[in-house]
C-alpha cells in the first residue's frame, strides 16, 4: 500500500509540471506599444511573407498564407486596432495563434519576448466608455517599470468574422 502511495505522489509531481505554460505570455511590438498575448494561443512566429489578397474579406484581414500547404488568414493587427498603417520590413512577423481551432496569423511589428508576468501583476483593462476598443483587451501586465497590454487572443474576431475567415479558407485554398 505504501507504494501505490508514492505512485499517487509522483503522478501529482507530473501533474504540476503540465502547466508550464502558466503566466507566459509571447510580447511583441505595434505601433509604440508593447504587447502580449498568452503563450498557449501561439501556435508559431514566422517572418513576413507574401499574403495572397482575398476579395470580400474585412479590411484588417491582408489575405491568406500557404504556410506548409494550410492556407491560414493573416490579420494586420495595427489595421484592426485602428493604428496608422506601417511598410512591413525585414522585423515584421507573423504570429500564427489558434482561435477556436482556427489559425490565424496576426501581423506585428516585431517580436519581443516570451516574458513572465505572474497573474498578480496583472490588473483588469483600464476603464473606458468605449466598448469595442476594450474587448480586445485583457489586461495590463506590469514587468518591473513596463507595461504590457494583454489582448484577449479570443475576442480578436466576432464569431461571423471567424466563420467569414473560414469560409475563406476553404473556397480560397488556390490563392495561397
Amino acid at each position: 500500500m505504501a507504494d501505490d502511495k508514492q505512485v499517487i505522489e509522483t503522478d501529482d509531481e507530473l501533474y504540476d509540471d503540465e502547466d508550464t505554460q502558466k503566466d507566459k505570455y509571447l510580447t511583441f511590438h505595434l505601433a509604440g506599444e508593447d504587447y502580449g498575448i498568452e503563450i498557449a494561443y501561439v501556435t508559431e512566429i514566422i517572418g513576413i511573407q507574401k499574403i495572397a489578397e482575398v476579395p470580400d474579406m474585412p479590411d484588417f484581414i491582408k489575405g491568406v498564407i500557404n504556410l506548409r500547404g494550410k492556407v491560414i488568414p493573416v490579420m494586420d493587427v495595427r489595421t484592426r486596432f485602428k493604428l496608422a498603417t506601417k511598410e512591413y520590413d525585414d522585423r515584421t512577423c507573423i504570429v500564427v495563434v489558434d482561435i477556436d481551432e482556427n489559425a490565424v496569423g496576426l501581423v506585428v511589428d516585431k517580436v519581443r519576448e516570451v516574458a513572465d508576468i505572474p497573474e498578480d501583476m496583472v490588473e483588469g483593462p483600464p476603464k473606458t466608455g468605449k466598448k469595442e476598443g476594450s474587448r480586445y483587451i485583457k489586461g495590463m501586465g506590469k514587468i518591473n517599470d513596463e507595461v504590457k497590454i494583454i489582448l484577449n487572443v479570443g475576442q480578436l474576431l466576432y464569431d461571423d468574422e471567424l466563420e467569414l475567415i473560414s469560409d475563406g479558407q476553404s473556397k480560397n485554398i488556390k490563392a495561397a
